[in-house]
Order: C-alpha cells, then sequence, then structure tokens
C-alpha cells in the first residue's frame, strides 16, 4: 500500500510538470489591441500624407486624416465612459 502511494504521488507530480510545460510553450491567440490598431492607422496615415506631398494630391488626404481623428477621438472617449462605468462596480 505504501509503495503504491509513492507512485501514485511521482504521477501526480510528473501531471502536474507536464501540464505546466504544455502551457508555458503553448502560444495563446492574440486579438490587436485598440491602440495597437491606432499606432498602425497612424503609421498608415503618416505615409500617405507624404506620399500626397510628395503628389500634390491633400484633398482626399485631409478628408481621410479627418476621418481618422474622428475615430480617435470616439475611441478615447468610449474608453473613458467604460472606465468610469466600472469604477462604481469595484
Amino acid at each position: 500500500m505504501f509503495f503504491g502511494t509513492i507512485i501514485w504521488h511521482h504521477l501526480l507530480k510528473l501531471k502536474a510538470l507536464s501540464l505546466f510545460t504544455i502551457a508555458k510553450t503553448w502560444k495563446q491567440p492574440k486579438c490587436p489591441a485598440t491602440d495597437e490598431w491606432i499606432k498602425k492607422m497612424w503609421y498608415i496615415y503618416t505615409m500617405e500624407y507624404y506620399s500626397a506631398a510628395k503628389q500634390n494630391k491633400f484633398i482626399p488626404f485631409a478628408i481621410t486624416w479627418m476621418d481618422l481623428e474622428r475615430i480617435m477621438l470616439s475611441e478615447i472617449s468610449q474608453r473613458e465612459k467604460d472606465n468610469l462605468c466600472m469604477t462604481p462596480l469595484i
């Protein structure tokens, strides 16, 4: 009986160790955060700005830039609203 308990104890240790190893090496799927998305959009629009500057086509670019600014302001205000709503719940 004592020998069986020792084997059982070692098997549990091995199982736990293998689970930790799998959890460590497993890559979890990642969704891009809003901040990363905004940084990416800023980069894209900055490149479009310099391209438009070279070609003297600022009017379509200005419309796109204003849309990006509107999106960013709405994202920021939504984040602030979320923070204000979450505070009383804590």
